[in-house]
């Protein structure tokens, strides 16, 4: 005899407990900050410079530039969520696009180079060999792989 679901269910999660739900969904949003760059960020500012890990934007970029990147980002991050919670809601997608300023707007407290190594989306191997290029004085866009 094969089991037949009620036709209102069809994958049945009626069947699953709510909290078995809620688990796995928080077990999938916790295991996926691990290789969020903004994450590993935030966590720069309670580790000792002994501790921290060897990553690219940190050889590149002093500490306290990387600090000031994240904290405009927090920042934009926080304000984005109060305006999605509040009655001014309807404006959230034009502050979205704000966010398109505000980056334009740090071209003028970070060098293109920190925002290469800082704001993109695939910063490691990004140069094949950035300590000559930084010796030689050329352009670091010119070593794109």
């Amino acid at each position: 005899m094969q089991f037949k679901p009620p036709n209102d269910c069809i994958l049945c999660f009626q069947f699953i407990p709510m909290p078995v739900l809620y688990g796995v969904f928080l077990y999938m949003g916790v295991s996926s900050l691990r290789g969020i760059q903004f994450f590993d960020r935030l966590k720069l500012f309670w580790m000792p410079a002994k501790h921290q890990p060897d990553f690219i934007y940190l050889r590149h970029v002093p500490l306290r530039k990387v600090h000031l990147f994240t904290v405009i980002q927090l920042i934009c991050l926080v304000l984005l969520w109060a305006i999605k919670v509040s009655r001014a809601a309807i404006i959230f997608p034009m502050m979205v696009l704000a966010l398109v300023f505000v980056r334009k707007v740090m071209d003028f407290c970070f060098s293109k180079r920190e925002l290469s190594f800082l704001d993109d989306l695939m910063p490691e191997g990004k140069f094949l060999d950035g300590a000559k290029n930084e010796a030689e004085g050329e352009e670091a866009s010119s070593f794109w792989i």
